[in-house]
């Protein structure tokens, strides 16, 4: 019999543990996205902000479409509306939350009908009570719903969701990164695989800290209202090409 040593034989086993892992359901993947530029979109077509913004609405149609078409994507994260995004003018802030809602109602039959599980990360405290109906009655609806996920991040910041967590698990006495995760927002949603940001700016802005310490970034020039499924696609199969240790 050969040994080639305890080394050698756990690399075997962990060789082995991401080959099953990559062919389970559990491993699908979880793309997060930063849909920046909007405004300025709309401002270089000398359009009011809020007509960037039901642009980039239709992308996130065509995104969600296209990723619940593949196999190999399981989860959705959109970046809707940040904890920072309140310093903005009471009219856009009006008009975005009116354009969510919309959106929702819109596509709540889609949901249904497709599978289509929504979840929300963030603060419904600040938000408006129609928008909070639209979306708590949607977890409700599609909480069984197993075909593909949808995050909808609004109100959302990093900074803000931990800070959250350490309120709610004060009398816990955390110990552990699994203790104090599981106040997070969404804490049974894998962590993102891959993140991207459009628009050329070449930073996390708060965006997922907990839940991004492996994901892999990619940040593209482009304005988010002209990032389409082709650009997406790109994405995602340059992801493919990357090596992903996890600190091994």
């Amino acid at each position: 019999m050969v040994s080639f040593g305890a080394e050698y034989n756990l690399q075997i086993i962990l060789n082995c543990y991401t080959l099953i892992r990559m062919k389970t359901p559990d491993s699908k993947l979880h793309i997060a996205i930063i849909p920046d530029g909007n405004r300025r979109w709309a401002k270089k077509r000398t359009l009011s902000p809020w007509k960037g913004h039901e642009k980039a609405i239709q992308n996130f149609k065509e995104s969600l479409e296209w990723c619940y078409a593949q196999p190999e994507i399981g989860v959705l994260t959109i970046w809707c509306f940040s904890t920072e995004n309140w310093k903005r003018s009471e009219k856009e802030i009006d008009k975005l939350m009116k354009i969510l809602e919309e959106y929702l109602i819109n596509q709540r039959g889609e949901f249904i009908e497709k599978g289509i599980r929504i979840l929300h990360s963030g603060r419904k405290d600040r938000l408006p009570a129609s928008l909070i109906k639209e979306i708590s009655k949607l977890e409700e609806e599609t909480k069984d719903n197993k075909e593909c996920t949808l995050n909808l991040a609004i109100d959302y910041g990093g900074k803000d969701e931990i800070l959250r967590a350490i309120k709610k698990s004060e009398s816990d006495g955390i110990e552990s990164e699994d203790q104090l995760k599981k106040y997070l927002d969404q804490p049974d949603l894998q962590d993102p695989d891959l993140i991207i940001r459009t628009s050329g700016e070449n930073r996390t802005s708060n965006f997922f800290l907990w839940q991004s310490a492996y994901a892999e970034w990619m940040f593209l020039p482009i304005l988010f209202p002209d990032f389409g499924v082709k650009e997406l696609e790109e994405c995602v199969n340059t992801f493919k090409k990357r090596s992903r240790r996890f600190g091994s």
